[in-house]
């Protein structure tokens, strides 16, 4: 089996677009995945692990996790979804993907175990069995797992990590996770086990007391929040990125240069650091964490690809994380203009595209140019155009996001700006 047959075999599976098409699976359980990790030799055991979820933040926090890990001179394996632009950007050991026919090999050795299951796995199962196992085989000496969707019932949640972090708490997914805050937080909240060490970002009071009451039925550890353990005490914009300081329950890391951009990033940083802090039950050493930090990407992130004009990728998908990039492009950008946004959406329970345009600011912008995102499931792109004009912008069509992409870089001349948002998956088409 090579890398394509590879993906061939995964994509037979049933994944999420399969689901929201109607093709769904049986009901949320983990005995699927568990049961190929026995046939694996529970791979997910022999190494410790930091369990991250949250509605935003939980794949830079988890990179963050895991630069700070490797700086205190352990090995690392991380997992995070969705990826940008390869299935290998999802398993990284010391920050390098796994090598396509690494990943190959892992698949091909689950096709042979897959006609011993009860029950066939899904695609996303498969990929965390792979993951799991990799991390294995290479000796890492600590794993950083993102959770897919949700936490109680994500394939993820069929090890125990040792720390359980919940970066925020917002509405996504709500087809799988609830109509409220209280709800997704309840689902976020199944990953915190018995004696893990629980770090909880800055997340609003409803939803904040659900993580507590979980973590005390389940009999965690101890439990750290943003805004009252820990915090970002200062926070400016700095050349290329951000100078952070951040306060925790054991020391103060003052003025850390971040590669970042946004205000959001810092807070998804403090909470890294506490998490780390909370694996290691120590403050960590300064220096480590100056370089460690000074080295974080963060793919599809506020991500900037190209200059005259300026081009932005960013694959917020939702309100939070819309009004977030607002809130940097505002800060960090106020004098570039004009502003010209390429928005691609999915479709899906409270996917709205009226509310995801005005919190990204487009009232501001002279252009809307929407796109189809490269799924199955795209929200047409006339849908988008006519929330954009209800909102009193201009707004027109493209065939593709690379359409979308050069009209906008006209439009917005060489003095202007041009945000790619929606979906990772435009975010992923706009850097091929």
């Amino acid at each position: 089996m090579n890398f394509e047959q590879a993906v061939e075999f995964l994509d037979e599976h049933i994944n999420m677009e399969k689901m929201l098409a109607g093709e769904r699976a049986t009901a949320p359980t983990l005995e699927r995945i568990r049961e190929l990790l026995r046939l694996l030799g529970d791979p997910e055991q022999q190494y410790p692990i930091v369990h991250v979820t949250g509605t935003n933040g939980k794949t830079s926090a988890s990179r963050a996790i895991g630069r700070l890990l490797m700086a205190h001179d352990l090995s690392v394996g991380t997992y995070t979804s969705p990826h940008v632009v390869s299935l290998t950007e999802r398993i990284l050991r010391d920050d390098e993907p796994i090598r396509p026919d690494e990943f190959a090999l892992l698949i091909a050795q689950l096709a042979r175990l897959e006609p011993l299951l009860t029950e066939r796995p899904t695609w996303f199962e498969l990929m965390t069995a792979a993951a799991y196992a990799h991390f294995a085989d290479t000796a890492v000496n600590a794993a950083v797992i993102e959770v897919g969707l949700g936490g109680t019932w994500d394939a993820t949640n069929a090890a125990n990590g040792v720390v359980a972090v919940v970066t925020s708490v917002g509405l996504d997914h709500m087809e799988f996770l609830g109509d409220t805050p209280e709800d997704v937080a309840g689902e976020k909240s199944g990953i915190i086990k018995e004696g893990a060490d629980v770090v909880i970002g800055y997340v609003d009071d409803g939803p904040l007391q659900v993580i507590l009451d979980a973590a005390h039925a389940a009999g965690a550890a101890s439990v750290v929040q943003a805004g009252e353990d820990f915090a970002v005490v200062s926070d400016r914009v700095a050349i290329g990125g951000r100078l952070v300081s951040v306060r925790t329950p054991r020391a103060l890391y003052d003025e850390i240069f971040m590669p970042l951009h946004g205000a959001h990033q810092s807070e998804n940083l403090a909470c890294a650091i506490a998490a780390t802090e909370a694996f290691f039950d120590r403050p960590l050493h300064e220096d480590l964490v100056i370089d460690a930090v000074a080295g974080l990407t963060a793919p599809g992130r506020l991500e900037v690809v190209g200059r005259n004009p300026l081009v932005i990728l960013d694959g917020t998908k939702n309100e939070m994380g819309a009004a977030a990039v607002k809130q940097a492009l505002d800060e960090e950008w106020s004098t570039v203009s004009p502003r010209v946004l390429v928005v691609g959406m999915l479709q899906g329970k409270g996917k709205d595209p009226v509310r995801l345009l005005d919190a990204l600011g487009a009232t501001s912008a002279k252009l809307v140019i929407a796109v189809p995102a490269p799924s199955p499931r795209t929200m047409a792109p006339d849908e988008i155009a006519d929330a954009a004009r209800s909102l009193g912008v201009t707004a027109e069509t493209a065939a593709s996001v690379d359409e979308g992409i050069a009209r906008a870089k006209f439009e917005a001349g060489a003095d202007g700006l041009v945000l790619v948002a929606g979906s990772l998956y435009v975010a992923g088409a706009a850097t091929h």
